[in-house]
């Protein structure tokens, strides 16, 4: 009687500490239904949102969501996914979920302009209400993003691909579109966003963030290991990646950023006198960028602008942010730094060694890719050679004594006089199939095959 006693008391104890307890897994495919359960790799649900909003109701949190290949645009084709609970979502399988290969089996999220009336100001994968306050800081759960690609590219606004005409910034008819259009003329939203904070562990990899508008992820962080790893960034604007973190103390977030690749990021406008980062150092988080590709990014690969001060001083002093075994190439400047003199210090790879210890601990085995290394092959040969004669050309005119002018002046009303601005290329949206070919260019950098 004692063992058996024993034994029920220590069964009762595994499952008080969740040890047995079983996590659902949940299939979606194209052609799943939407009255199926999802529970089985021949009953998928159609809808990844549908399950998201099941796994919400019962409150589940640990689920993996395992999608076959085909576009996925949430509820009623409105343009995004939002995601409330802590779950493993799995792209890449076939039809049958026989096999798994994220790069034959492309599972996406791809808009066109139907869905800016849709999706709004929602990221396509939308991150909510995982932002629970612990007073340990310790993670609530883990949220995985594996195998999705997201491209924006069909739903923005572009000048037409007409390359006589050099007010479109189009610089071949080997172009899809012409230049992006400005902010105020979008629908900007991010590729990846938190609502909020997140409370715990991020996992994203195999994936790709590809002609974003505004940012191709951007969360803020409460507390957690931050993993991302072996993804693609393409021709996005403002950052490919800003993670912001929010625990007071500045000591309990960490980014891994890690075997990724990233190119052609773009400036917040036409005029591109700021933003365009491939990775931004934030503040309150610690972050570790190893084995990545930075490519070609309009203003910088990597930034470290934000430094907090006065009173916050003590807590920007135990930031740490690592920079090591990365390959640059063709980037406006590798780091920016904050100068005494009011102006952006940009560094180049070869310089990091000569940074201050505490700005960067970290920092070998950095090196500028040569222009006959093989990984060249991979980037889109149209697009590289636009980017490398990229050029910028502005005109005003103002006419104090015109006619126009003296007749405004006499009635009380502003003169005017007329201004432009006119890139060979910007924001120009880039192949998907050619954004592809980044997965395993290089070996040992960038994103690898997954």
């Amino acid at each position: 009687m004692k063992k058996i006693c024993l034994l029920l008391a220590c069964l009762a104890l595994i499952f008080a500490s969740g040890m047995a307890t079983a996590q659902k897994t949940y299939y979606v495919s194209a052609s799943g239904s939407g009255r199926a359960d999802g529970l089985s790799a021949s009953t998928p649900k159609k809808d990844i949102q549908a399950v998201l909003n099941l796994i919400k109701e019962n409150n589940e949190n640990g689920a993996t969501i395992k999608v076959a290949e085909g576009n996925y645009l949430g509820y009623m084709n409105q343009g995004y996914i939002e995601i409330s609970n802590w779950v493993t979502l799995e792209g890449g399988y076939s039809s049958d979920f026989s096999k798994r290969d994220p790069l034959k089996y492309i599972t996406k999220i791809e808009t066109d302009q139907s869905n800016r009336g849709t999706n709004g100001s929602k990221a396509f994968i939308t991150v909510s209400k995982l932002d629970a306050v612990t007073n340990d800081k310790k993670p609530l759960g883990t949220l995985t993003i594996d195998g999705f690609m997201l491209n924006m590219g069909f739903e923005n606004n572009y000048k037409k691909n007409d390359p006589n005409d050099p007010a479109c910034g189009c610089p071949s008819d080997k172009f899809e579109t012409g230049r992006m259009l400005d902010p105020d003329q979008q629908t900007q939203h991010q590729l990846f966003h938190s609502d909020g904070a997140i409370a715990g562990n991020v996992n994203i990899k195999n994936c790709m963030f590809l002609n974003g508008n505004n940012f191709g992820i951007q969360f803020n962080s409460r507390c957690g290991e931050i993993e991302i790893s072996n993804c693609v960034f393409v021709s996005n604007r403002y950052s490919a990646v800003r993670i912001d973190g929010w625990d007071k103390n500045g000591e309990a977030s960490h980014v891994n950023f890690h075997h990724n690749t990233v190119a052609f990021t773009w400036c917040r406008t036409k005029e591109m006198g700021d933003m365009g980062y491939g990775y931004e150092f934030m503040t309150k988080v610690n972050s570790d960028l190893h084995h990545n590709i930075f490519l070609c990014n309009n203003y910088s690969a990597i930034a470290r602008t934000h430094v907090l001060s006065g009173p916050d001083a003590v807590i920007e002093a135990k930031r740490k942010t690592n920079a090591y075994d990365n390959v640059f190439f063709m980037n406006r400047a590798d780091l920016q730094l904050p100068s005494g003199g009011g102006m952006w210090n940009n560094v180049m790879c070869a310089q990091f060694e000569d940074i201050d210890e505490k700005t960067l601990p970290k920092v070998e085995g950095n090196f500028e890719l040569k222009a006959d290394d093989p990984f060249v092959k991979s980037i889109d040969p149209d697009y590289l050679d636009a980017f490398a004669h990229l050029k910028v050309v502005s005109s005003s005119s103002f006419d104090r004594n015109s006619a126009a002018n003296q007749y405004r002046s006499a009635h009380g009303v502003n003169m005017q006089g007329t201004s432009y601005t006119r890139p060979s290329m910007y924001g120009n949206r880039y192949k998907f199939d050619e954004a592809l070919k980044f997965f395993g260019a290089k070996s040992g950098y960038g994103a690898q095959r997954p």
